[in-house]
């Protein structure tokens, strides 16, 4: 029988309560306490909280719960101060992407959560996704042969009219604007399935926003002679959720990629993958494996499953770690740096 563990949740906004109800669904987590200062929050714990203990700080949550994990889902920019609360208190921690806005800061807590031996996992959430874990399988058994050019693309229609930066999407010293929300996703996907590029170029574009970017367009350089393109978008009305897309081109063929289905082109036929010569479909219906509990995508529950099983079962390897976390965040700082030299939003 394994131990339960203790949870408690910080930051009760849209994702903080997708992944309440999640995480609530596993027969092994205890959910013993929330913590978050907003007014709304305050009109409603009494009354849809009524089973764990409620808080308007986290200090205060760490002193009077001790949690054994915590799940941290404030804006990024409150991040850095959580996590060393919750290193000083030795919980766990699955944090929501981008779990820094700091590079430096985000390598110095990989190393002193990875010395004190405490679970730590970025909610990069394509990682746990069906289609994309086959494509990541593919890559590795060299179906497609050596991945010379690739293109990462995302899109949503999240600011669509004038937005003035009052709100901290239009902060980016507050974790907003397309890169932090939407990119640091895109990029995370080409660093898990090709690598962290040793080379990038950048260009932002504001399209509603006063204070931010909208649009970013980018260039990935590799030492190995792979580069690639990566365009996301989030005013773009044509899309009501947000979309993943990636094609990556390779000598033996290419694969086109989204969380809902793959296209492989194969020169020649590959019998033992069940491919043939030319395009192949799989749907996500093809290959996903089911989860106890469905909410938004098999992969929201997965990843804090994967979560909950790197805490009770030692030695598990976390397939989205602080570490990985730390990789993307240095990406996304040498694309600000690039477009502070050659050209502003």
């Amino acid at each position: 029988m394994k131990k339960e563990v203790k949870t408690g949740i910080i930051g009760a906004g849209r994702m903080g309560i997708t992944h309440y109800s999640i995480i609530n669904s596993h027969p092994e987590i205890k959910i013993s306490s929330i913590a978050d200062p907003s007014r709304h929050y305050a009109e409603y714990d009494e009354e849809v909280f009524t089973l764990v203990k409620t808080f308007k700080d986290y200090h205060e949550l760490f002193k009077k719960d001790r949690p054994d994990a915590v799940l941290v889902c404030t804006p990024p920019d409150l991040h850095n101060d959580i996590l060393k609360t919750s290193l000083d208190h030795k919980a766990h921690v699955f944090v929501e992407k981008p779990y820094t806005t700091d590079p430096n800061q985000a390598v110095q807590l990989a190393q002193l959560f990875e010395d004190e031996g405490l679970v730590n996992q970025v909610g990069y959430v394509n990682r746990f996704n069906d289609i994309f874990k086959e494509v990541s399988s593919l890559l590795k058994k060299n179906v497609i042969g050596r991945a010379y050019s690739l293109k990462s693309e995302m899109f949503s229609c999240t600011i669509v009219e004038p937005d003035d930066g009052s709100g901290w999407r239009g902060s980016r010293e507050k974790g907003g604007g397309a890169v932090y929300e939407m990119a640091a996703h895109a990029i995370d996907l080409v660093n898990y399935l090709v690598g962290k590029p040793d080379k990038v170029s950048i260009k932002l574009n504001s399209i509603y926003s006063k204070k931010v970017e909208d649009a970013v367009s980018s260039t990935f350089v590799y030492k190995n002679g792979c580069s690639g393109t990566i365009y996301v978008n989030w005013s773009d009305t044509a899309y009501r959720k947000p979309t993943n897309k990636i094609e990556l081109f390779g000598t033996k063929g290419k694969i086109l990629a989204d969380q809902h289905s793959y296209k492989i082109y194969c020169n020649q036929d590959e019998p033992g993958h069940g491919f043939r010569k030319g395009w192949n479909t799989r749907y996500i219906t093809d290959v996903f494996q089911n989860v106890p509990f469905y909410v938004r995508g098999n992969e929201f529950t997965r990843q804090l499953y994967h979560f909950v099983d790197c805490i009770q079962t030692s030695g598990t390897k976390n397939l989205c770690s602080f570490r990985d976390g730390a990789d993307a965040q240095e990406v996304i700082h040498r694309i600000f740096k690039d477009n502070e030299i050659n050209g502003k939003a």
